[in-house]
């Protein structure tokens, strides 16, 4: 027994750090302000004023998502500014397949303990895949759990949340057969797959993050730390021109599962592999851990980030107004009748 005085800082809980976290956080999340932002970070909750005049029947969606053992790669590899974009990505990537402009997003981040530099960096890449994703960081919460998490390691999630004019939500309902898959290539693994790709390359392979792969110019861990592609500026900008009639974001699950959940019942993708570019990446998963092709196109995106289902005489012009976005888009499989994705 001591009569030494016990304080929260001796804990594992500092206040100060915590209030100086925010402080050098200010600069990132107000860069992400769109004019709709009514509050200041610091408040209980974010205020985001809606614009009645843009919209007849606004509908909100909503999506939430974290990055998964993804944060294992940025921690080996003392790498914290690119994770807080895939966290933006994989949540306003999902809500843009309803055809709606993601507004706004609030983060969670968990640590064992806090340390404001890394706070920043992580905040840092959260406020980068906000400003690509044209979406406004209105707020979050930064918990610092000592025992629960070890010293340097965090779990950071969000959710996001946008709107869409209730006439304009793309639901997938009109899609038939005959009608065609456009696929927008992926920057790698995204935010899927790592507990696969981990166990293969570290524990199989024998592999560090500073591995160097010859044949992709760079370290296993800058490959794999290779932050989710955020498809929102392209997807708005085709809606404004043409007709999308289903969208899917290829997540877990890859194109097997991931297609499936827009197409009406009694139709099927069928997904011709030689249309797109595969990162070598994936190869290089596959031969090191022997895995079958089959669970490779179950677990992993293959290259293909995003799907959209249009029109078979719409296909031309969606893949060259992508083009013009300066985003390749490769026609990549048609709509069959059936009731499981064919991959050939």
């Amino acid at each position: 027994m001591t009569d030494e005085k016990i304080t929260y800082e001796k804990s594992g809980v500092s206040i100060d750090k915590g209030n100086q976290s925010v402080e050098m956080m200010k600069p990132f999340v107000k860069s992400t302000f769109r004019k709709e932002v009514l509050t200041d970070l610091g408040g209980f909750g974010g205020l985001f004023a809606l614009d009645k005049e843009k919209y007849d029947e606004p509908v909100l969606v909503s999506g939430t998502d974290g990055v998964g053992t993804k944060l294992k790669i940025a921690f080996a590899m003392k790498k914290d500014d690119t994770i807080g974009i895939d966290a933006v990505a994989m949540c306003v990537n999902d809500i843009v397949v309803t055809g709606a402009e993601p507004l706004f997003f609030l983060d969670y981040l968990a640590v064992g303990e806090l340390d404001p530099e890394q706070v920043t960096e992580i905040v840092k890449g959260i406020s980068e895949g906000c400003k690509i994703a044209g979406c406004a960081l209105i707020g979050g919460e930064t918990a610092e759990m000592p025992g629960f998490y070890p010293v340097g390691e965090y779990d950071v999630a969000g959710f996001a949340v946008g709107i869409v004019e209730k006439n304009k939500i793309i639901d997938g309902k009109k899609i038939k057969e005959g009608d065609v898959v456009i696929g927008l290539p992926s920057s790698g693994l995204h935010s899927n797959g790592f507990s696969l790709a981990r166990n293969v390359l570290f524990e199989r392979g024998f592999m560090q993050v500073d591995s160097y792969i010859e044949e992709m110019g760079k370290s296993i861990g800058n490959i794999l730390l290779e932050p989710t592609k955020i498809y929102v500026k392209t997807i708005l900008s085709l809606l404004e021109k043409v007709e999308i009639k289903g969208i899917a974001h290829i997540t877990g699950g890859g194109l097997i599962e991931n297609v499936p959940r827009i197409l009406p019942e009694g139709l099927a993708a069928e997904i011709t592999v030689a249309s797109f570019p595969k990162p070598h990446i994936f190869d290089f998963i596959q031969k090191i851990g022997a895995v079958d092709e089959a669970e490779m196109y179950r677990v992993f995106n293959m290259g293909v980030g995003m799907t959209m289902i249009v029109d078979q005489a719409e296909a031309e012009q969606v893949i060259a107004l992508c083009k013009a976005l300066d985003e390749e888009a490769y026609l990549i499989g048609k709509i069959v009748k059936g009731s499981e994705t064919i991959i050939k």
